[in-house]
């Protein structure tokens, strides 16, 4: 995973993964909020409904990447007597509020959509059409930044929302133009709908992994079948059971499983198992592993077994 550079530029210390993916977060909050500002002045300026659903949009993907920025710092923060695994859950918390808090916005912008819808009123085309397109450059840049690092959820979140942004300012640019020439007001209300609907579809599966991940459901990047397999097959293993995948965090898993060794290993040779199983879990997305063994002859009490 790491490449070495040779050459001159050991001199320089590398910035570390968590501090790009914070500059990361913090350029695509200040660019995004003083696009946010800029669409609701203009949208109240031109009476524009679909430029107020689009800015409460970008304003859900700052409260977004705010919370996720905030979860990466409280996740950093040392276990405690009472916290023993730290506050590395906040990461999933931040990402169910997030999914929240834009399915309430969607609910406030959608009435007053069907409300204009019925009864249109003037707007300003040509004003729409060239904000939404500074909508486009400032939400595919940010979803650049985050394209690099996307296979951590609060990235990934945040690159999807940027991106399907991006498309949505599109479609604000060509209602604008629209409206500019043929003077059809209700197709501003419309293209709102059309926003909150693509709004409605990236938070749904965003509510839904985070909601999974919160009631401790084996996460998405796991497969269970794949590592049960995985350790049934490692030479020395009798049995498996009792086994509990979750995650601890947006970016680490926990698995914890009772084990029935092979009896006629040694006690070193069951240890070089466990190290095995462990280093073999690493490579398939389990970062802490805790491993119970049990021999063929003293069964496991427990009555899930």
């Amino acid at each position: 995973m790491h490449h070495h550079h040779h050459g001159h530029d050991h001199h320089h210390h590398a910035p570390n993964a968590a501090d790009i993916v914070r500059s990361t977060f913090i350029i695509g909050i200040v660019l995004n909020m003083l696009y946010v500002i800029t669409e609701v002045i203009a949208g109240l300026m031109t009476n524009s409904m679909a430029l107020l659903s689009d800015a409460g949009h970008n304003l859900g993907d700052v409260a977004g990447l705010a919370l996720s920025l905030f979860s990466f710092k409280l996740a950093k923060v040392k276990p405690t007597n009472t916290y023993t695994y730290g506050y590395k859950k906040t990461t999933i918390l931040a990402a169910l509020a997030n999914a929240v808090i834009l399915l309430i916005g969607i609910g406030v912008i959608g009435y007053e959509s069907i409300v204009r819808l019925k009864h249109p009123e003037p707007v300003q085309g040509g004003v729409i059409a060239w904000i939404a397109a500074l909508g486009i450059l400032v939400n595919a840049g940010s979803a650049l930044l985050f394209f690099r690092n996307k296979n951590e959820m609060n990235n990934k979140a945040a690159y999807v929302h940027l991106m399907s942004d991006a498309v949505v300012s599109v479609a604000v640019v060509i209602a604008g133009i629209i409206i500019k020439y043929t003077h059809l007001y209700w197709i501003d209300a419309a293209i709102s709908i059309v926003v909150l609907l693509v709004i409605l579809y990236s938070t749904w599966s965003l509510l839904k992994d985070s909601l999974r991940l919160t009631m401790d459901a084996v996460p998405e990047s796991v497969d269970i079948d794949t590592i049960r397999a995985l350790i049934e097959n490692t030479e020395g293993v009798s049995d498996v059971h009792h086994m509990h995948i979750w995650a601890m965090s947006t970016t680490e898993n926990a698995l914890t499983t009772h084990l029935v060794l092979n009896d006629i290993l040694s006690f070193e040779e069951k240890m070089e198992v466990v190290h095995h199983l462990k280093h073999e879990l690493q490579h398939n997305n389990i970062q802490h592993a805790t491993i119970e063994l049990e021999s063929g002859a003293t069964p496991c009490e427990n009555e899930d077994c």
